[in-house]
């Protein structure tokens, strides 16, 4: 397997100055294979931030409703909301397209919504300090913003995590339970989940997170995010939850078909492509100089989390690096170690 190949890979990166802790887990679908690397004490129990694996969890509760009949991916997003709600979140050319989108177009990051965390004021402003800000908060943040697109139109996807917001309130109006109730009724609870959550009270713990040399607590904005953003997790749940997604628990292996069409990303993801709810890292590219095999299909975060499955050699990564100072080390990590695995 290449075990000590795997270790100095991890090794290499936790001696990078912006580590300050790490976990690394590795297993195969049957279990009989587990490896586990820990830096600085951070084992396989240690809660962290999840961040945008969540948009995994946000992805399932929408594929089992559809499985249901609960919802389907072809309904007009407008559906679920007053008039007035989205109104103006999506103009182009003077144009209002926001009744075009679908749940499909956010489900795959074809909305041509922008960013309001990486185009607009969020990131710095969350560097600076810990804010909450409402769904409608967000709304207005997108509507500042000049869109990108038509629903659909584009060959390429854009990455914003608006859509994944949006996607929550929808799971909530379908199913008329808060996210973190639907979450636990479609993941959590088959998976008996015990140590993840969405924060939402004083006393739910929120990990924090480096930038740098600083440790940052920003619990109300991880509060904010919820559906694109806010769960908490370790490395042994969301090993049974990318387990469960990958051979089809939670919502039917045949629906994996369904939301397995990548399409580029803006420049600032390469080499990563998105599907539904899902990354997906090509790894006989030129990122690695085109000695990678096959592919890794998942999710990262932009605080070092990553949740990753390994067709190839039936393999999956789940660990974090718990910074924030250079989105791109997850990804960069577990290129590395795929190709360390022989």
């Amino acid at each position: 397997m290449g075990t000590d190949r795997i270790g100095r890979v991890f090794d290499s990166f936790s001696r990078l100055e912006v580590i300050h802790e790490a976990v690394l887990q590795i297993e195969n679908t049957s279990g009989d294979f587990r490896y586990i690397r820990e830096y600085a004490g951070k084992g396989p129990d240690a809660p962290f931030l999840a961040a945008s694996i969540t948009k995994m969890f946000t992805a399932t509760c929408v594929l089992a409703l559809e499985r249901l009949g609960t919802l389907s991916l072809d309904y007009k997003v407008v559906e679920y909301f007053d008039d007035a709600e989205l109104a103006g979140l999506l103009v182009i050319g003077g144009e209002d397209h926001t009744d075009k989108l679908t749940v499909s177009d956010l489900l795959f990051q074809v909305s041509g919504l922008p960013d309001a965390y990486e185009e607009g004021a969020l990131k710095q402003r969350l560097l600076r300090e810990d804010f909450h800000i409402s769904f409608d908060g967000l709304l207005g943040e997108v509507r500042k913003l000049k869109a990108h697109s038509l629903p659909g139109a584009s060959t390429k996807a854009h990455y914003a995590d608006i859509n994944y917001d949006i996607l929550g309130r929808i799971v909530e109006k379908a199913t008329g339970r808060g996210l973190s109730e639907a979450y636990g009724r479609y993941i959590f609870g088959p998976l008996g989940l015990k140590d993840t959550y969405l924060p939402e009270g004083a006393n739910d713990t929120v990990p924090g997170v480096y930038y740098k040399d600083k440790l940052l607590h920003r619990p109300e904005f991880v509060k904010s995010s919820r559906a694109s953003g806010g769960c908490v997790s370790t490395a042994n749940d969301l090993m049974a939850f990318l387990k469960a997604f990958f051979t089809g628990e939670l919502f039917g292996k045949d629906m994996l078909s369904d939301v397995s069409c990548f399409r580029s990303l803006q420049p600032s993801f390469n080499p990563i492509r998105y599907g539904g709810g899902l990354m997906q890292i090509p790894l006989s590219g030129i990122y690695t100089l085109f000695l990678g095999k096959g592919e890794l299909i998942g999710h990262c975060g932009s605080t070092g989390s990553f949740a990753f499955y390994y067709p190839l050699k039936d393999l999956y990564f789940i660990g974090d690096l718990n910074q924030m100072a250079d989105a791109s080390l997850a990804v960069k990590l577990v290129m590395r170690l795929a190709m360390a695995v022989k």
